[in-house]
C-alpha cells in the first residue's frame, strides 16, 4: 500500500484494540481441517446459522485475525507459512450452548471456538503488546471546514431509536433501510447512517495503517465514494475487473468527494504477538 511520507506525533490510544477478553471456553464438537488448493478463486470465512463455520482457501493469518477481531496490521511475529499456506475448514458448535455473553461480538461462541481450534490444531500461543506504529489521522481537508459534495449528515433512521420506530410500523409500511457500508461495484463504496469513526476503521485495510478519526464530525453520515482501486481483482481472481477510468485514487477521492484527508502520525497500537505456532496435521 502507498504511505504518505511526513510524520506527526500523536499520543492518543487507538480505539481499535485486540479483544483478549473472551466468553467462557467453547469448542467445536466436530472440525475438519484440510489444505486448500491455491488455484481456488474463492475465499470465504462465514459463521452460518446452526453454529456452523465454513472456511474456504484462507491463510492462517486470516483465521487468527478473525478469531481475535483484529486487523492484519495488528498481527506480528508470524512465520511466512502463516501468510502463504491456505486452509479449508468445516466445523460445528455443540447444540444448546448458553447465551452469548455481552460484548462477544456477532459471531459469539463461534469466535471463541475458533480460538480453541487454533490453539489445539496449530498449537498457537499469543500475547498482546502495545507498540508505537505509523498510523493516519482522518481530518478535514479544508481550513474553513467545508465538506465535500458527497458527504452529507444522515437522519436518525439508523440510530437504535430510528430502527425501533421502523420495526413498530405495520409490515406494509416498513421501508427497507440500509445502514453500514456497502460495496456497489469495483471502486465504489456507500456508507449510510454511520459515525465517522466507523469509516476511519474501514479505511485501515485499504491504506495499510490504523486510521483514527480526528475530523470532529459528530453524529452519523451518508456518502458514496468512487475511486480507482490499486489492484482491482476480477470475480474469477485471475483478471482485473473493469473500473471507472476517470475515477481518482482513494486519497484523492477522499479529499475531492468527502472533503477529508489522511495525515501521517505516530501512535500506540495494541498488537497480537505470535509466540509459537506449528503446521497442523490435516484430517
Amino acid at each position: 500500500m502507498k504511505h504518505l511520507a511526513t510524520c506527526l506525533v500523536a499520543t492518543t490510544l487507538l480505539v481499535v484494540t485486540v479483544r483478549t477478553q473472551a466468553p467462557p471456553p467453547v469448542a467445536f464438537e466436530a472440525a475438519s481441517l484440510k489444505p486448500a488448493d491455491p488455484a481456488t478463486p474463492q475465499q470465504l470465512i462465514q459463521f452460518q446459522p446452526g453454529g456452523r463455520l465454513s472456511v474456504v482457501n484462507i491463510p492462517l493469518r486470516g483465521l487468527i485475525t478473525t478469531a481475535y477481531s483484529i486487523q492484519a496490521t495488528q498481527l506480528v511475529g508470524a512465520p511466512a507459512w502463516v501468510n502463504n499456506d491456505r486452509w479449508n475448514v468445516t466445523a460445528k458448535l455443540p447444540d444448546n450452548l448458553p447465551p452469548v455473553p455481552p460484548g462477544a461480538g456477532p459471531a459469539g461462541h463461534g469466535v471463541t471456538a475458533l480460538r480453541a481450534m487454533l490453539a489445539d490444531r496449530f498449537k498457537l500461543k499469543v500475547h498482546t503488546e502495545t507498540r508505537e506504529m505509523d498510523i493516519y489521522h482522518l481530518v478535514l481537508a479544508r481550513e474553513d471546514r467545508r465538506l465535500g459534495p458527497e458527504l452529507k449528515q444522515a437522519g436518525d433512521d439508523c440510530t437504535p431509536e430510528g430502527q425501533a420506530r421502523r420495526k413498530a410500523l405495520p409490515p406494509e409500511q416498513q421501508k427497507p433501510m440500509f445502514c453500514g457500508i456497502q460495496n456497489r461495484g469495483i471502486g465504489r463504496l456507500a456508507l449510510m447512517g454511520m459515525p465517522m469513526s466507523f469509516w476511519a476503521n474501514q479505511l485501515v485495510g485499504r491504506v495499510g495503517r490504523f486510521v483514527v478519526d480526528r475530523t470532529g464530525l459528530e453524529g452519523r453520515w451518508d456518502f458514496v465514494i468512487t475511486f480507482t482501486p490499486e489492484q482491482p481483482i476480477g470475480a474469477a481472481g485471475n483478471a482485473p475487473a473493469p473500473v471507472d477510468p476517470n475515477a481518482p485514487v482513494l486519497l484523492t477521492a477522499l479529499q475531492e468527494q468527502l472533503g477529508l484527508k489522511l495525515e501521517p502520525a505516530k501512535g500506540p497500537v495494541e498488537v497480537l504477538v505470535i509466540d509459537s505456532v506449528d503446521r497442523p496435521t490435516p484430517d
